[in-house]
């Protein structure tokens, strides 16, 4: 959204009832001095899908009442670094869309994550990614050689044993319920307490998941609900790095607010001493989590300091 609009039109308002953020307070989108100098005809020809979507979703007219900005999970900001061609520290690993940190930043209330995967996509890769493959030196993987025998062994054990259970829940059931508790406890706003409870509760799932779910149909087909148990194990695996991740973070940092962390007028408290890192986490060995990797980070030109939202 143009910043003479945006900035025009946001009212932060205190709704302790909802409790959407830090704090308890939600944001509201009011648009009634926007639509008063532009005119109603001239939001509703720059933004009338977005409007219409809304109103679908809400039941509200966006131009009669205030909008409702809830927070959503790339709100936990982050961003790997990536070069012109949008390829990371890793050769041939290309990073698009809000996964890389180009375009993060302040704007975030109109459209741009959604321009820039569109941006990334289309105009971007093609050429960059392209580029590469023509004149990187990639190493062959033969059909028969070891790793790809490996690899393909994995997925068939591992596809048998989802088919092979004739649990009563669904994997979009078991998705809603890991969805239900990240949303809860590693969202925007963390705790401590928040976060133990919800590796467990993960973990819990995640045993659940490989006892009672249920997988209609066979591998021998286009099989959707396949695919989907492949994902939702996949997603309660990184459900349970995230809290234990988000833990490990004793700091509240950019939206990444942890409520132990504050500062006495609700400001988010860093540590740049003690979180001044890069971190990674490796599977831990039979019986044991997870383990967590840092890097620690050096500031020569800018050091850093904090971001205030006030």
């Amino acid at each position: 959204m143009p910043r003479d609009v945006a900035s025009r039109a946001v009212k932060a308002v205190c709704d302790e009832g909802r409790g959407v953020g830090p704090g308890g307070r939600s944001v509201y989108l009011d648009l009634t001095e926007a639509a008063h100098r532009l005119g109603a005809g001239t939001l509703r020809e720059r933004y009338g899908n977005l409007f219409e979507m809304y109103e679908h979703l809400t039941g509200d007219d966006p131009l009669r009442v205030a909008m409702r900005v809830a927070p959503a999970a790339h709100y936990t900001m982050g961003g790997l670094w990536v070069d012109y061609d949008l390829m990371s520290t890793i050769p041939g690993l290309f990073v698009i869309g809000e996964a890389n940190f180009s375009d993060q930043g302040a704007n975030r209330l109109g459209a741009s994550a959604l321009m820039q995967g569109l941006a990334d996509g289309y105009f971007i890769l093609p050429v960059t990614l392209g580029g590469y493959l023509a004149g990187a030196r990639l190493v062959p993987v033969a059909e028969d050689g070891g790793e790809a025998r490996s690899a393909r062994a994995e997925v068939r054990a591992r596809l048998a044993k989802l088919l092979a259970l004739q649990g009563r829940r669904t994997a979009s059931g078991f998705h809603r319920a890991l969805g239900r508790v990240l949303w809860d406890a590693c969202g925007i706003e963390r705790s401590r307490g928040g976060l133990a409870k919800a590796i467990d509760e993960v973990a819990a799932l995640r045993e659940a998941f490989w006892e009672d779910v249920t997988i209609p149909g066979g591998d021998n087909e286009l099989n959707q609900e396949l695919e989907r148990a492949g994902r939702v194990a996949d997603f309660l695996e990184l459900g349970e790095l995230m809290c234990r991740d988000a833990l490990a973070r004793e700091e509240s940092c950019g939206c990444h607010f942890r409520v132990e962390h504050q500062t006495l007028d609700g400001e988010a408290r860093r540590d740049d001493g003690g979180f001044a890192h890069v971190a990674a986490w490796r599977p831990g060995v039979s019986g044991r989590g997870p383990e967590r990797l840092i890097e620690p980070l050096e500031f020569e030109t800018m050091p850093p300091s904090e971001r205030s939202y006030r």
